[in-house]
């Protein structure tokens, strides 16, 4: 099916979907708004409290400040507030209209019975919305979870494919699209606010609550140009008083300390958040079956060796100052922070290609502060907004003339390590400046509106300390993305539609004049300003609580980043002619949750995918020189499939299982010259196109101590071969591939006092597996880890 056909059978079912929407509204019965805060004796706001009309299937969740918000229908209710631990709370209300009551919670010291469930979590609420979506609860797992690389890399139609141990750069895909096709944001900010070197795998995973992994079709409000889907951080934002401290040591001599805390001074309602985390590993892991000279044989054999310069060190420090729940404010806060990465290199993008002395170094602050407040100006708008400003500083330092092999021995050469250039000391500064302004208003019960607005950018001031041939620049590179939407709810939030187009303005002015023939800056030079516009829809019908559907479209465009269009001073070379991406995305899935009886629950999702993607920006090796480039590759389509099922009895056994099928092709039938491509309908070379896994786990409540936990765990990732370059080019027995791979991972939790403390022990890599993944760069064998965690609440 053509892009224009796909398009116009989505705006036919857009339009039908608007009129139903229209006559449905005629007929919708009106409600008011039931809001207000939950707390327990001395104020202290409630999280996750069940709010519910009885004898009705209305409800929610309160809030991490104990806001609560219900649409309802007019009339006499009795409105029942329960939370583990507390006395349930029946209180009749007469609702007319807009109506603000708070509830207060007394400590209960009789056991919990049978607790009937009204509402939903946010992670379920976000699983079954309109878009293809993932929430991972992390909060849950923070005590026994090491980074957030692990447990992306389990997420059903997610691969995160690393190029070495801790800190290596990596590659994280959703259904087929991968690298700078996906955004990754922290409380809707993007991440690499906190710095370039800040990444999932060194973000301190105790000031995590959950995870949103958006699939192809990311929605408005986010504010991004994303193509392949986006990944939403959510931090904790709890209003007590609290200290989470924990310290993890493991194989290669590697080291991860995290300390987040809260202080709430109780007269002015000041709240003060100071985090630091600190990543340290040798990754002196040993390298299987490398090329090692023989002086005596005067030839290569193969053998094992260890790394020798592949130390990584990582530190974040952040203090965030500020107040919620006042009048003038749900939330307002300032935030400083510093973050600093020193990186050894030990291999360019292939590991034949061996560095002894090449390094890089990035430190980063940054300043911001964020507003957020409910009925602002008018009832029914809620306003989110943030300002955001960081000094990025990158060096990498390549000075050595010399070639090193795997034996850490060296020969004196005539150029340097990494560009086979002069010695060098190369700079690059990356000042950024974000704004981001989200408008929501709520018409009323079955409609609203959100408006979204964000700028991004971004100075790339280089220069080089020692190569004096090296021509300084300071290009600057700045979007524009506005995003409007509407979004509808009928038949007791049964059926949700949303609809969006967004608008994106690019501004790059070049400046950089080197390497003119590799880097096209022959040809691409000064000032552009370009725009593009966007649009796509998402439907959600629930038929019963087993089953529901839902289908999403959106025709997207991705801008290039600095690192695609301007290099990153080492691996990367600069390609300032780069065309932005785009693509038309489209989701189908399927979904449900059965409890076939009490304490048994089964959840199931199926999706089908396509994404028609033109000018796709991939990253080409040049293996001679160990060096990349981002270049467009005229079409590419993906398709493919996805499920998962997961199984919990109790809250003790969790059973878990997913598959992944990501079919994406080559569609430039001709070269420019008007010859037949080669690669013409084939798939993309090192990318993964079959892969799943499994997971189990049970708890064991009060062994050993009173109020304990003990966990077990284990998991299983299994990644079908694929090859790693073309597969139009060789013969097929000689074609570079990267092996199947079966991993497997165990390990164990146990906490006590109520989860004041903690003790995680894991083992990666169990049966020591040969792992290779992104471009066949070997990965750790068999680790362990071992990590203690304080929480005192």
């Amino acid at each position: 099916m053509g892009k224009t056909n796909i398009r116009s059978c989505l705006l036919l079912v857009g339009i039908l979907l608007c009129l139903a929407a229209g006559s449905l509204e005629a007929v919708g019965q009106v409600k008011v708004r039931l809001s207000g805060k939950v707390t327990d004796r001395e104020g202290h706001p409630v999280e996750q409290a069940t709010i519910a009309i009885e004898n009705s299937s209305t409800g929610c969740y309160s809030h991490t400040d104990g806001r609560y918000e219900l649409m309802v229908t007019p009339g006499r209710h009795v409105v029942v507030v329960s939370f583990v631990g507390y006395e349930t709370l029946k209180m009749p209300l007469r609702i007319d209209g807009p109506t603000t009551q708070d509830f207060r919670l007394k400590e209960s010291n009789v056991g919990l019975g049978t607790v009937e469930v009204y509402g939903k979590s946010q992670t379920q609420k976000l699983k079954e919305g309109v878009f293809a979506v993932n929430a991972l609860d992390v909060k849950a797992l923070a005590s026994s979870l090491n980074d957030l690389n692990s447990l992306m890399d389990r997420t059903t139609g997610v691969k995160v494919r690393e190029e070495g141990g801790v800190g290596s750069d990596f590659d994280l895909s959703i259904n087929g699209l991968s690298g700078n096709s996906v955004r990754y944001f922290l409380d809707g900010m993007p991440l690499d606010s906190k710095g370039s070197g800040m990444s999932l795998a060194n973000l301190p995973v105790g000031i995590i609550d959950r995870i949103e992994v958006y699939k192809g079709v990311v929605p408005a409000h986010l504010g991004t140009d994303a193509l392949g889907g986006a990944i939403n951080i959510v931090t904790k934002q709890e209003k007590k008083n609290y200290l989470d401290a924990s310290y993890g040591i493991g194989s290669f001599h590697t080291h991860k300390a995290d300390l987040n805390a809260q202080w709430v001074e109780r007269r002015t309602g000041l709240i003060v958040r100071p985090t630091v985390g600190i990543n340290y590993s040798k990754n002196d892991y040993r390298m299987k079956d490398v090329e090692v000279w023989d002086e005596e044989a005067d030839a290569y054999f193969y053998a094992d060796r260890k790394r020798f310069h592949d130390d990584y060190f990582s530190l974040l420090g952040q203090l965030e100052i500020g107040f919620a729940d006042k009048w003038w404010a749900d939330a307002f806060f300032v935030s400083g922070s510093y973050s600093k990465t020193d990186k050894e290199l030990q291999t360019g993008s292939v590991q034949t290609v061996v560095y002894g002395m090449a390094e890089r170094q990035t430190d980063a602050w940054n300043v911001a502060a964020r507003y957020r407040k409910r009925d602002f100006l008018v009832e029914g708008l809620q306003l989110n907004a943030s300002l955001s400003h960081t000094w990025d500083h990158s060096l990498t330092v390549d000075t050595a003339y010399r070639k090193y092999d795997w034996n850490g021995g060296y020969i004196v050469s005539s150029r340097n390590e990494i560009t086979g250039n002069k010695r060098s000391m190369r700079h690059y500064k990356r000042p950024m400046t974000l704004v981001h302004a989200n408008a929501d208003y709520a018409l009323n019960a079955h409609h609203g509106f959100n408006l979204d607005y964000s700028m991004n950018r971004t100075g790339n001031d280089r220069y080089d300390d020692l190569d004096t041939d090296f021509e300084p620049s300071n290009d600057i590179l700045t979007k524009h993305i506005t995003g409007l939407s509407y979004y509808q709810s009928f038949f007791d939030d049964r059926w949700n539609n949303t609809f969006f187009v967004k608008d994106y303005v690019n501004h790059a002015n070049i400046r950089q004049t080197d390497s003119g023939a590799t880097t096209g800056s022959n040809n691409v030079r000064g000032s552009i300003t370009r725009n593009y516009w966007g649009y796509g829809i998402g439907t959600r019908f629930t038929l019963a609580a087993p089953f529901a559907v839902k289908a999403s479209f959106e025709h997207s465009v991705r801008l290039p980043i600095a690192r695609e269009l301007l290099g990153n001073g080492t691996t990367v070379y600069a390609n300032v002619a780069l065309e932005p991406e785009s693509s038309d995305n489209v989701n189908l899935g399927f979904f449900g949750t059965w409890r076939p009886a009490a304490g048994h629950t089964l959840y199931y999702e199926a999706n089908g995918f396509l994404r028609n993607v033109d000018n796709f920006i991939q990253v080409q090796v040049i293996e001679k020189e160990g060096m990349m480039q981002y270049q467009n590759v005229p079409a590419v389509h993906i398709k493919g499939m996805e499920g998962e099922v997961r199984y919990d009895w109790q809250n003790r056994l969790q059973l878990s299982g997913n598959l992944s099928f990501q079919d994406a092709r080559d569609q430039q039938q001709y070269k420019t010259d008007g010859k037949p491509s080669a690669t013409y309908n084939n798939r993309l070379p090192n990318r993964p196109w079959l892969f799943g896994g499994a997971e189990a786990s049970y708890t064991f409540h009060n062994v050993g101590l009173p109020d304990s936990r003990l966990r077990l765990n284990c998991n299983y990732q299994w990644v079908h071969w694929y090859f790693l370059t073309w597969e139009a080019y060789g013969s097929y027995e000689n074609k570079s591939r990267i092996p199947t791979q079966h991993i497997c991972n165990a390990g164990l939790s146990y906490s006590w006092k109520n989860d004041t403390y903690s003790l995680s022990l894991e083992c990666s890599n169990l049966l020591d597996e040969t792992a290779y993944d992104n471009y066949k760069l070997q990965k750790p064998g068999r680790a362990f880890f071992a990590k203690f965690r304080l929480f005192i609440n």
